[in-house]
């Protein structure tokens, strides 16, 4: 009977600890453009490295933001 009132007390304490500290704000990720312009996740951009265009994506990677290759060749007009 002692384990079992001594668990329940136990148990209870995490949860009575979850009052007493707000939750963390979230994290605000984004890609940057060639002038520092911010660039929302998801976003498609056309990129030009080393002289190759194509399209990219403002994606995460291991906890980083990145522009992923999707493949595609930019959109001209």
């Amino acid at each position: 009977m002692r384990r079992v009132v001594l668990f329940l007390c136990l148990s209870a304490l995490p949860a009575a600890a979850q009052d007493l500290y707000p939750p963390m704000p979230g994290v605000d990720c984004y890609c940057t453009d060639t002038t520092g312009g911010r660039v929302e996740m998801g976003v498609e951009a056309c990129l030009t490295v080393g002289g190759r265009s194509f399209m990219a994506l403002c994606d995460m990677s291991l906890n980083v933001s990145i522009w992923r290759d999707t493949g595609r060749d930019c959109i001209s007009s």
